[in-house]
């Protein structure tokens, strides 16, 4: 992974993979887009031009992934991709680990505890794999070039690959990201719960146009 990938992957049909989708295409990249319903995509595949597969024919074809689908079905999402055909590549895992329960005063649940996090069960449960978080502290409107009146936004970032996070470093450059690496994977137990109060504003007052910045004297 010293190069960048050129052929990436994203799993979930949701509007984050198609926005990260068209965002690496748009980029440069081969994309292609998996899901676990055949012809879901088709529409998004006609307007777009990236290919749809099943999890595992896009894992086995892809150079890297990006991890698109709600944090309840993550792992089972790497189990229908396949760990083999994941083994030894970037995963950018975008998941946050949300239960189904509704928000309180605008603060949506996790399954997690706060000495834990998504990632990190990922990661435990699938060591070849070079997963590094990113893309899961903002909506999918701001993922890829966000134009806010405050300067670009700041993207934190783990994972414990070195060469991994240089990959996705690049990649939110080339979105139009300034990021911040935070370290290795125990660092999503702080990078995930910045979903919870990102999304307070939206709950409480409909207010989704924001991102962090982190700043420096």
């Amino acid at each position: 992974m010293a190069s960048l990938p050129k052929r990436f992957g994203v799993l979930g049909s949701g509007e984050v993979g198609k926005v990260l989708a068209k965002g690496l295409a748009t980029s440069g990249y081969e994309v292609r887009i998996g899901t676990r319903t055949p012809g879901k995509l088709a529409q998004f595949s006609k307007s777009t031009g990236i290919r749809e597969g099943n999890f595992q024919e896009v894992a086995a074809w892809a150079e890297a992934i990006v991890l698109a689908v709600l944090g309840t079905a993550a792992l089972e999402a790497v189990t229908l991709a396949g760990p083999d055909n994941l083994a030894g590549k970037l995963v950018i895992d975008t998941t946050n680990p949300t239960t189904n329960e509704p928000p309180e005063d605008g603060v949506i649940r996790y399954f997690t505890g706060p000495n834990e996090s998504l990632m990190e069960r990922l990661q435990a449960a699938h060591p070849r794999i070079a997963f590094v978080k990113a893309f899961n502290s903002v909506g999918s409107d701001l993922m890829v070039h966000p134009l806010l009146a405050g300067g670009p936004p700041t993207m934190f970032y783990c994972g414990n690959d070195a060469a991994a996070k240089a990959v996705v470093a690049k990649i939110l450059e080339q979105f139009g990201w300034d990021s911040e690496d935070m370290g290795g994977v125990a660092a999503a137990r702080a990078i995930e719960p910045l979903a919870q109060l990102w999304c307070i504003p939206g709950f409480r007052d409909n207010d989704w146009i924001h991102a962090f910045r982190l700043l420096r004297p």
